[in-house]
C-alpha cells in the first residue's frame, strides 16, 4: 500500500508540472500574438508620407499687372456755344495733324462781328489821329482803345469756335454729328486721340515704391497679339500711396510707332524688380486651409510632422516661392497629407 501511494503521488506531481508547462506555453504564445498584432495595428494607423528637401535659391521678382491701353492725349473738338455745323471735314479713322481744320461751323455771326470790328478799327484810327493833335482827351482815347480790344478779342474767340482745328497729331476716334446739325453741347463734334505713343496705367503695391523708377523698361503683352512682346518704359510714378488699396499709380508708355496698339486694348505689364533669395517648395507640398485663404506646409522632424503657415510668392512652374514660413534645408511632406495632424507621428516612404 505504501508503494502504491508513492506511485500515485509521483503521478500527481507529473500531471501538475505538465499543466504548468502547458499554461506557460499557451501564455507565451498568446503574449507573442498580442505583441505582433499591436505592432501591425501601429503600423496600419501611422500615416506614411513622402518627403522632399527644400532649398533657398535666387528668384526673379517679376510682377504682372493688367491695364487698358489709353491714348497719350485725348481732345474733344467742339465750339464753346451752341451753333449750327456747316461742314465736318474728316471721318472716323482719319489721321490728322496739329493745326488741321476739322470742322467748319456756321459763319453768319462771324461775318457780322467782322464787319463791326472793321468799323470800330476805322473809328479808332480817326480817334487816334485826333488824340495826336489834341482833338480828344487821353481818357477818350483809352476808352476807344479798350472798346476796340474787346471787339477784337470777341472776333478771335468766335473765329476759333467757327473753324475748329486739331490741337494735336492724332486719329479721329469719334464723330457725333452730321453736316447741318445744331451743336447742342451734350457731346463733342469729334474726338481726336494721340496714339503715338500710347500709355497704360497700373497700380503697384507700396512694397515696390522705392524700387520703381522713371525710365525703367517693362514687358507688355496684348491679347490681340498673343505671340508678341512689346517694350515699354515707366513714364510717370505718382508720388502718393492710396490708403485704401495700399498701391500707387504708375504710367507706362509704349512708343507705338507702327500704331498697331490702339486705345481700349487689354494689356499685361510685367515689371522686373530683380532677384531675391527665397525658399522654393514643390507645389505638391502646399495645403490650403478649408474656409480661408491661408496656406500651410507639413514639415518633418524626428519622426513627426508640424503644421507651418506659409506666405506664397511667385509660382515657378511646379514650385512656389515662399516669402516666409519655412527654413532652408527643411524636409516637407509632398504626399500623404490627407491623414495628417499637427505633431503627428509618421512613417517615411522608402
Amino acid at each position: 500500500m505504501k508503494t502504491n501511494n508513492i506511485f500515485i503521488s509521483t503521478m500527481n506531481k507529473n500531471i501538475y508540472f505538465s499543466s504548468v508547462l502547458g499554461f506557460c506555453a499557451l501564455f507565451a504564445a498568446c503574449t507573442g500574438a498580442t505583441n505582433k498584432d499591436s505592432a501591425l495595428e501601429k503600423e496600419e494607423t501611422t500615416p506614411t508620407v513622402k518627403l522632399a528637401t527644400v532649398r533657398i535659391q535666387p528668384v526673379a521678382q517679376l510682377q504682372e499687372y493688367t491695364a487698358t491701353v489709353e491714348p497719350e492725349v485725348k481732345n474733344n473738338i467742339a465750339p464753346n456755344s451752341p451753333v449750327r455745323i456747316d461742314r465736318i471735314l474728316v471721318e472716323v479713322g482719319d489721321q490728322v495733324k496739329k493745326g488741321q481744320r476739322l470742322v467748319q461751323m456756321d459763319a453768319a455771326n462771324l461775318r457780322q462781328i467782322k464787319l463791326q470790328l472793321d468799323n470800330q478799327e476805322t473809328e479808332f484810327k480817326r480817334t487816334d489821329e485826333l488824340y495826336k493833335v489834341g482833338g480828344v482827351s487821353k481818357s477818350e482815347w483809352e476808352a476807344a482803345k479798350m472798346s476796340l480790344d474787346v471787339r477784337r478779342t470777341s472776333y478771335e474767340n468766335l473765329l476759333e469756335n467757327t473753324s475748329l482745328e486739331s490741337p494735336i497729331n492724332g486719329i479721329i476716334t469719334a464723330r457725333n454729328y452730321d453736316n447741318g446739325d445744331m451743336y447742342g453741347g451734350a457731346n463733342p463734334v469729334l474726338v481726336v486721340e494721340q496714339i503715338r505713343p500710347v500709355k497704360l496705367l497700373i497700380n503697384v503695391s507700396e512694397t515696390y515704391f522705392a524700387q520703381i523708377k522713371k525710365g525703367m523698361e517693362v514687358n507688355v503683352t496684348l491679347d490681340v497679339y498673343p505671340n508678341e512682346k512689346f517694350t515699354g518704359k515707366v513714364s510717370l510714378v505718382y508720388p502718393t500711396i492710396n490708403t485704401s488699396s495700399r498701391t500707387f499709380p504708375v504710367e507706362v508708355q509704349l512708343a507705338n510707332q507702327d500704331q498697331r496698339v490702339r486705345p481700349g486694348m487689354f494689356a499685361r505689364v510685367v515689371v522686373d524688380f530683380g532677384t531675391v533669395e527665397h525658399v522654393v517648395v514643390p507645389d505638391l507640398a502646399i495645403v490650403k486651409q478649408a474656409g480661408s485663404g491661408d496656406r500651410y506646409v507639413y514639415v518633418y522632424n524626428n519622426g513627426r510632422v508640424s503644421y507651418k503657415k506659409v506666405e506664397l510668392g511667385r509660382r515657378l512652374d511646379t514650385q512656389y516661392e515662399l516669402i516666409s514660413g519655412i527654413e532652408d534645408n527643411a524636409q516637407v511632406v509632398v504626399a500623404g497629407q490627407a491623414r495628417l495632424l499637427d505633431n503627428m507621428e509618421v512613417q517615411v516612404e522608402k
